[in-house]
């Protein structure tokens, strides 16, 4: 097993820091030659040596590293698609660190984060690169501002003796954490308010201005970045920081020349929320508590002043129920929102003279503190994007407003990223890595590609490390209605019950709506005896853990089930998929798309939505093997898949999976599994 004094990897020298702005990371010649991926990742080489036992070579690994090694050579770009078992994460992290450049991987959750940094990272420290720095940055709500910690501790803010008890926790917490990351608090709950006062928001932060700025966490964080060779950051974090880059802003992250995208196919989705706009009225109540808490913290809170906060929470709340009462996602032509304003000018114009009295007594302060400074600046930058979103109407937007629960949000954005990523990102860099389990449709990456605006790059397909026909049955029942018939409540209902006495629970029901999820649940509820899982009755993170912890648990869930969920072994035996995960065609976002696509003469269905599904529905079933010794039922109670010319490009995406028409075979299966 090698030793950290006799590493195998170069060693990494930088220009100093203060170099960095004018000169990218460099790497000054070393006389250590480094191996190729085969003497890493081949039979016998240095990972099997670090690993004496448990260790398998995976041919699909190592064609990986090689690829992704000869990217960072050549300073191209690659896209791999590489399905679970690959372990793609060591065959992208391994050329990472040789490149001797600095490295951004970018991952698509915090808790693929944590996994990287908690794991992967440490068995690289110990075998190949004890001098790899590495350095994990979240967004700025993650971080505990000792600022606002110690200002609470003088105030008489805290609600209750459970809130009490909390902020006695985090102060203790507080002077033994490197980090401040509230990831490390696992007492606290993920809607805390009490944290919502006390993070690092760039809404509240006076930066270098503030006495803890030099103990702050957040420049701590930065400065481990400003020396890492590998940053790992999530899509949210990095599209943010490409978003000011682009707005002229400054930026979060330091300079690097090179970017790994994990779970490579939510970037579309994610980089377009960061290149649109959007405000809610969340935001308002939000300004106006901030307002409220900075005055009392400074002394400074005059009558007038909270007046005008609570003037910005009426007339917020005036302007935001103007909406109407509907939930769901709704598109705002130009047309409706001129409409919207006629009818409802008085609140508009209300909302913005509050804000801007607001602006006005801010600046009338006397030796005002840094604080109210940035919030005279928040208010401006809200009435800006009140402005642009009724007033504007730019080509390459959409425009929408949603009501969910207590929340409205107005939204533009962009119908088509390709033309920002290809400018912004892929020619602005010359090494960017894309991989995910779920990159081609029919074996080809042309929908990911065109969508993406990456043009140039090299790319593979991996084959599968599982043996897909063997471990997984892809049962399609013989006799289902169209999804479309009112019959098909009942008969799902129905083939769900068949199921889940066949595989004893244990398994997933994924749906394409709330709707449809709540009436087939009612349907089956009274019919089983194992413990049922509703999406929405708890949080997410709630929910997984007790399907995890419960025998023969059943979870029914919607979107955000489809895709990073891991429950390898036996308690998770089954996914039953009740249709075709296209996207609602009234989706503004889809609907703008689809309409923008037409009007280029081209075909939306085939070129868009069908593949937009294939991968859905790739990340839907991909939630069962998870390991070489998972086996389970993969159901589809949607015909289409085979009555309709589009489903032969879903049969192709999938993997070669034992096929069932029969709840006989199901059965037969599962009992050979029990025996083994």
């Amino acid at each position: 097993m090698p030793q950290p004094d006799s590493a195998p990897f170069p060693e990494r020298h930088y220009a100093p820091l203060e170099e960095e702005a004018a000169a990218p990371v460099r790497q000054e010649a070393s006389s250590v030659e480094a191996p190729a991926m085969a003497e890493i990742f081949g039979p016998g080489g240095l990972l099997e040596k670090a690993m004496p036992q448990g260790y398998e070579h995976r041919p699909a690994q190592l064609e990986m590293a090689e690829l992704v090694h000869s990217a960072f050579t050549a300073h191209q770009h690659a896209i791999v698609e590489a399905g679970t078992g690959t372990g793609k994460t060591l065959a992208y992290l391994v050329p990472a660190l040789m490149s001797g450049r600095r490295v951004v991987i970018s991952t698509a959750t915090k808790s693929l984060q944590e996994q990287l940094y908690q794991k992967d990272v440490p068995f690289l420290q110990k075998h190949f690169a004890p001098e790899l720095k590495v350095a994990v940055m979240k967004g700025r709500s993650n971080f505990l501002c000792k600022q606002k910690l110690h200002q609470m501790a003088d105030q008489p803010m805290l609600k209750g003796l459970e809130e009490m008890d909390a902020y006695r926790q985090i102060r203790d917490w507080a002077q033994v954490t490197e980090t401040g990351d509230r990831a490390e608090l696992n007492f606290l709950a993920d809607d805390s308010d009490l944290w919502g006062r006390l993070d690092a928001r760039r809404d509240t932060c006076t930066g270098q201005k503030c006495p803890d700025f030099q103990q702050c966490f957040l420049t701590a964080m930065h400065q481990r970045a400003r020396e890492a060779d590998l940053i790992i950051v999530n899509h949210h974090l990095f599209f943010a920081d490409l978003a000011l880059k682009q707005d002229d802003f400054g930026s979060i992250l330091p300079e690097y020349s090179a970017v790994v995208f994990d779970e490579a196919h939510e970037i579309e989705d994610v980089a377009s929320d960061y290149f649109g706009r959007q405000i809610s009225n969340f935001r308002f109540e939000e300004l106006a508590r901030d307002v409220d808490h900075a005055l009392r913290l400074s002394k400074l809170g005059s009558a007038a002043l909270l007046r005008r906060t609570q003037r910005i929470r009426e007339r917020a709340r005036a302007f935001f129920e103007s909406f109407p009462p509907r939930e769901g996602r709704f598109p705002f032509s130009r047309g409706e929102r001129e409409s919207f304003l006629e009818q409802h000018r008085e609140f508009y114009d209300a909302l913005v003279a509050a804000l801007k009295s607001l602006e006005t007594e801010l600046a009338a302060v006397p030796q005002k503190p840094e604080e109210l400074i940035r919030l005279a600046r928040r208010s401006f930058e809200l009435r800006q994007e009140l402005a642009f979103l009724f007033e504007s109407n730019e080509r390459n937007f959409v425009y929408w407003y949603e009501r969910r629960s207590k929340g409205v949000f107005l939204a533009a954005t962009p119908i088509d990223v390709s033309q920002i990523l290809r400018e912004r990102l892929f020619e602005a860099f010359d090494t960017v890595i894309l991989t995910s389990a779920t990159l081609t449709v029919g074996g080809r990456f042309e929908f990911m590609r065109h969508r993406l605006g990456l043009d140039h790059a090299k790319e593979r397909a991996l084959p599968p490390e599982f043996d897909y026909a063997a471990q997984a049955l892809f049962y399609l029942p013989r006799a289902m209605p169209d999804v479309r018939d009112a019959a098909f409540p009942a008969k799902a209902a129905n083939e769900i019950v068949a199921l889940l006495e066949r595989s004893r629970g244990r398994a997933f029901c994924l749906f394409t709506s709330y709707a449809q999820m709540n009436d087939v649940y009612e349907r089956v509820r009274s019919r089983v005896a194992f413990p049922l899982l509703l999406q929405g009755t708890a949080p997410r993170s709630a929910l997984l853990e007790r399907f995890r912890t419960t025998p023969h648990a059943v979870l029914f869930a919607t979107s955000s089930f489809w895709q990073g969920v891991d429950v390898p072994g036996e308690q998770l035996s089954c996914v039953i998929v009740d249709r075709l995960p296209f996207a609602v065609p009234s989706d503004p976002i889809v609907a703008a798309r689809v309409n923008s696509l037409k009007e280029d003469g081209r075909d939306a269905f085939s070129e868009y939505q069908v593949p937009q599904a294939v991968l859905a529905l790739k990340q839907g079933f991909g939630r069962l093997i998870r390991a070489k010794t998972d086996r389970g039922i993969l159901a589809l109670l949607d015909t289409r898949i085979e009555r309709m010319r589009y489903g032969k490009i879903f049969m192709e995406s999938l993997p070669k999976y034992g096929m069932a028409r029969d709840l006989a075979d199901v059965a037969g299966f599962l009992d050979k599994e029990a025996s083994n």
